[in-house]
């Protein structure tokens, strides 16, 4: 027989001190870290412990005792369900102060290689309705809140449109308003919602793997050009083209109207056939003057004014004065290839989605431009020295890679190639500082430019300009 765990307790009257990493906030409770979420510094609360290890515990807020003085009053009224803003209940000021400490703890901690002073972080200029592209689920089993668990009602009605509940692949939150995009977004995702109801459509089962109505993706791009993907779970014909009609006639904003039948088990549309219902089959997001065509399998920074912040800083950073050979590593559809390719003598681009890669040939073919290549591949297997001998030694590289950082392959073909200049522009702070020390044997870091793309997340992007020393550092043996 199984033994009993012994409940964990409620503790009252904690006070929260700080703001700790994954967004959540951070309190002492005689010699334990307690991590909570949606708490703010100078709250005092009641917390139950959820888990508990040797050195921490986690817990959440179980009632709010006397909120601190910064705590301001969310925008959303899914705050702290949801878990996409994790940080609405703090000062917009306050969440950059954050941000530029994760960037630096994480540079001197992690990194431990000599700094400049770190610029103090680029915020956004909107923080709200700032997302061009949002994906919501669809669910014939809503999550059901703790309060509503406690009503004692009943919900027969649990079909929902809405987010994943963070760590719960089969629970969806039912949302009524997402401020993170334009209204329209909202408007969209209702209307399909209530058709759907309406006409009898199965909701997805998350568990069971059926349903009509499984996920819905929208892009709204700077340009007013709107992109709708609706995927279903099962190849109905008539229910499809009953819905993709209605959206038409009831949205004339959308310029492009797409649709998948996707039977498998992920949601992912990666290796999906998106078929064009009406419209386009892509939408056109511009950048001084620059027109980038973002197709619906396409990677484009989600916040499309701040991308041109980051952009700005990226092409700064890297210094160019017309003659230089620029490697573009991660290079997604090639947005930062075309932007700094006037400033440049010729660019590489490299990028492991091959249909990004098309549509980055196809923007530098619709912007006249012609001193990019491009190529398409994992960046371990395509970055090689047989590659740089072909191609040319790089006098600037630009690294953009995903969060888990460059792979070590990636970085030793870095180091044998010694380009002038590395501008390294991350998501994660924490592996940028990792692959900052494997570079620091051949660069020094010259300048650090954390830019906020994502208000009210934990979340941070950091540009990092490196230039290579004349002579390599050599590494004290440890004794």
């Amino acid at each position: 027989m199984a033994r009993k765990r012994k409940p964990l307790p409620v503790i009252e009257g904690v006070t929260i001190t700080d703001v700790a990493a994954e967004g959540n906030a951070l309190a002492r409770v005689d010699e334990m870290v307690v991590f909570i979420p949606f708490g703010a510094p100078g709250d005092v609360a009641d917390i139950k412990i959820d888990k508990k290890k040797k050195s921490y515990a986690e817990g959440h807020i179980e009632r709010l005792v006397k909120p601190g003085e910064i705590r301001v009053e969310p925008r959303c009224e899914h705050f702290g369900v949801c878990g996409g803003c994790r940080w609405q209940h703090l000062p917009y000021e306050f969440q950059l102060k954050c941000k530029q400490r994760q960037v630096t703890d994480a540079l001197q901690r992690i990194a431990k290689v000599e700094l400049p002073e770190i610029s103090p972080i680029k915020g956004s200029e909107n923080i709200w309705a700032y997302r061009n592209k949002m994906e919501y689920t669809f669910s014939n089993k809503c999550w059901l809140t703790f309060e509503q668990l406690a009503s004692g009602e009943e919900f027969p009605d649990r079909d929902a449109a809405g987010f994943h509940i963070p760590g719960a692949f089969d629970k969806v939150l039912d949302i009524k308003a997402c401020h993170l995009q334009d209204d329209l977004g909202n408007r969209i995702r209702l209307f399909v919602k209530d058709f759907g109801k309406q006409n009898g459509f199965t909701f997805y089962d998350l568990r069971g793997q059926k349903g009509l109505l499984r996920t819905l993706m929208i892009r709204i791009a700077s340009t007013g050009e709107v992109m709708v993907v609706m995927a279903f779970g099962e190849d109905d014909r008539k229910a499809i083209k009953e819905l993709l009609d209605a959206l038409s006639e009831a949205f004339p904003e959308i310029t492009s109207l797409m649709y998948v039948v996707n039977t498998k088990v992920n949601d992912s549309l990666a290796d999906q056939d998106i078929k064009l219902w009406k419209g386009k089959d892509h939408i056109i997001e511009e950048m001084e003057g620059l027109k980038f065509r973002v197709g619906p399998k396409s990677f484009y920074q989600t916040n499309s004014r701040q991308a041109y912040e980051l952009y700005k800083v990226a092409r700064d950073f890297a210094k160019l004065t017309g003659s230089e050979l620029v490697y573009d590593l991660y290079t997604g559809t090639g947005t930062i290839a075309n932007f700094v390719s006037r400033d440049a003598r010729h660019v590489v681009g490299i990028e492991y989605v091959e249909d990004a890669i098309a549509d980055a040939k196809l923007n530098s073919k619709v912007n006249g431009i012609e001193n990019t290549e491009f190529y398409a591949g994992d960046m371990k297997d395509v970055l090689t020295d047989e590659f740089i001998a072909e191609h040319g030694r790089p006098d600037v590289m630009i690294v953009d890679p995903p969060r888990a950082g460059m792979h070590n392959d990636v970085v030793d073909v870095i180091l044998r190639a010694e380009p002038a200049r590395i501008v390294y522009v991350s998501c994660n702070p924490a592996t940028q500082a990792r692959d900052l020390a494997l570079l620091d044997c051949k660069y020094g870091v010259e300048a650090v430019q954390p830019v906020d793309m994502f208000p009210h997340t934990q979340h941070v992007e950091n540009v990092v300009a490196l230039v290579r020393r004349d002579k390599p550092v050599v590494q004290s043996e440890e004794l």
